[in-house]
């Protein structure tokens, strides 16, 4: 317990999902947490399950005023921001020459430009207090395993998810050299039982079938829970992980490792 004490964290689509999961560890583990989504429903539900830690601000992350609008929401309710977990995304599933220009615009926003401007407007609001003594920020952009391996019909979200995992390099170096004490680091987890990966299990005309095949796929013989990552992002909060940044952070029951 205490692992993140009088840290303040924004986690973006946490009204589900890794980002709800990640959000209770984080209070659990003494952190103030705003969660910010489009379901605001599930936002206000996650909030009043966090108590007087959190809070909830709706948000699209596709929207540069709605960033500036959430940093300053977390300012204002707690009084500095500390960590920013990216976690808001979306999946298509879907060749190159099947993906429309559309669907590959919409994923490259959702996964590739609300985690730029998340990192942008992240290192504004961190760096008011992140050279104080004891303080440091962190930045945690959730990629995904398909953003270090590929798949034959993962076209956008492939590019969209490497996208993240160079981005935060670049983040990491940038800040590094700037001297602003925030970390950058990106998380990549295969095969997670959340509410998204289970609609399309259940929604399958098989659906034993399918967890079955999606396990196989996992040295490790199963599908993750939303606590295998939950814990890697409090690491990564906390200052256990000071000297660990522009890396990649691995839960994926060894698949990478094939």
């Amino acid at each position: 317990m205490g692992r993140v004490s009088g840290k303040v964290a924004l986690i973006s689509g946490g009204a589900s999902g890794l980002g709800r999961q990640s959000a209770i560890k984080l209070v659990e583990e003494g952190a103030r947490v705003l969660v910010t989504d489009l379901n605001e429903c599930g936002g206000d539900s996650v909030a009043k399950e966090l108590g007087k830690d959190g809070a909830f601000v709706h948000h699209d992350v596709t929207k540069e005023a709605d960033w500036a609008k959430a940093t300053n929401a977390a300012l204002d309710l707690f009084g500095r921001l500390d960590i920013v977990v990216n976690s808001a995304g979306i999946g298509t599933m879907n060749s190159v020459e099947d993906c429309s220009l559309e669907e590959w615009q919409r994923v490259m926003a959702v996964n590739g430009d609300g985690v730029f401007l998340g990192c942008k407007y992240g290192i504004e609001a961190i760096k008011r207090t992140s050279m104080e003594p004891g303080a440091g920020g962190s930045i945690i952009n959730i990629s995904s395993v398909s953003g270090l391996i590929g798949g034959h019909n993962l076209a956008a979200y492939n590019a969209s998810k490497g996208a993240v995992r160079l981005l935060t390099k670049s983040v990491a170096l940038h800040c590094a050299r700037k001297g602003y004490n925030i970390r950058c680091n990106s998380v990549h987890p295969t095969f997670i039982d959340t509410p998204m990966v289970r609609l399309m299990i259940d929604g399958a005309d098989e659906p034993e079938r399918v967890e079955q095949k999606l396990s196989r796929q996992v040295p490790l013989g199963h599908i993750g829970e939303p606590n295998d990552i939950a814990w890697g992002i409090v690491y990564l909060s906390s200052n256990e992980s000071k000297f660990m940044t522009g890396a990649e952070f691995v839960v994926d029951g060894g698949i990478t490792a094939m």
